[in-house]
């Protein structure tokens, strides 16, 4: 059966947001939603969507899902350090089925960007298209406002927000507003074969301000504490993070020091016909979730 979308990670956070977004103008039916793993596929029938299975690490199963497919959300993978060549496999069961395009999620200014370790990989996937025949887009996601919000109540515990971004000022944007703009490239007028599009909120902020606003929500004092990259990894390790997470972290927030989370671009507000989500609308969301 022929498809017009199909979102891959679908049972993922990002993947249901952009589910949700595409239901908004699409039918059911006209939606398919990959899965890795049988349990994950009852809520998304629920919504009458057309499910599918497939792994990243499984050509054959993919080659089976991706037939028919007229437009593909290539969702990155979320284990770093294998997804380049997971992504190749779905890049090259994409061209096995005939796909007819493909949008790939992607990092803020992956070929330029001064963090380290998330790029690299992303970089790799989208060189794969581009050497692929395909028809594709590449989505490059900035930073999710909820990437801090979520460690707000554990800052609010301790007393301190810390991190190692200095006064780097980081775009971010809530990512319902990254999954509504995937959705809009996947059911518009189709971009120019390779077309790139820096995604960053309209509105930065410093840890600084972020511990700020912290302390105003939460009516205590959450000083914001800046660390070098080194002792922010060994104070992610020490709250027990495992090691390839806290060295990513540590990383971007390095990055994030040196500009590198930062973008004056406005292609997300305009693909989605808004401004973006505020950052202190996401944080407001996590510390004081029933207000309003």
């Amino acid at each position: 059966m022929g498809l017009n979308y199909l979102v891959t990670g679908a049972s993922g956070q990002f993947g249901a947001l952009v589910i949700e977004a595409l239901l908004k103008t699409e039918t059911p039916e006209s939606i398919g939603a990959l899965v890795r793993r049988p349990e994950a596929t009852a809520a998304l029938e629920a919504q009458g969507v057309v499910v599918r299975q497939g792994d990243y690490t499984d050509a054959a199963s993919l080659r089976v899902a991706f037939d028919g497919v007229e437009r593909l959300l290539l969702i990155s993978s979320s284990e770093v350090g294998a997804r380049a060549a997971q992504h190749q496999t779905a890049i090259d069961a994409a061209v096995a089925a005939g796909v007819g395009f493909v949008a790939y999620t992607s990092i803020l200014r992956a070929t330029e960007s001064p963090l380290t370790i998330l790029p690299e990989e992303h970089v790799v996937t989208e060189r794969a298209l581009a050497a692929s025949g395909l028809r594709y887009a590449v989505l490059r996601n900035g930073w999710y406002s909820e990437n801090y919000a979520m460690g707000a109540g554990t800052a609010v515990d301790l007393g301190a927000l810390y991190g190692a971004a200095g006064a780097g000022r980081v775009s971010g944007a809530a990512r319902r507003d990254y999954a509504e703009a995937a959705a809009a490239v996947l059911r518009g007028d189709l971009p120019e074969s390779g077309t790139v599009y820096e995604l960053a909120g309209d509105e930065a902020f410093t840890l600084a301000e972020f511990a700020a606003e912290i302390s105003a929500l939460s009516g205590k004092d959450v000083p914001y504490v800046a660390l070098d990259e080194a002792g922010y990894k060994e104070a992610l390790l020490g709250a027990g993070l495992p090691e390839p997470l806290a060295a990513m972290l540590a990383d971007s927030d390095r990055g994030a020091a040196e500009g590198g989370l930062y973008s004056e671009d406005r292609s997300l507000s305009r693909l989605i016909g808004r401004p973006t989500t505020d950052w202190r609308e996401t944080l407001r969301a996590v510390l004081v979730p029933d207000a309003g």
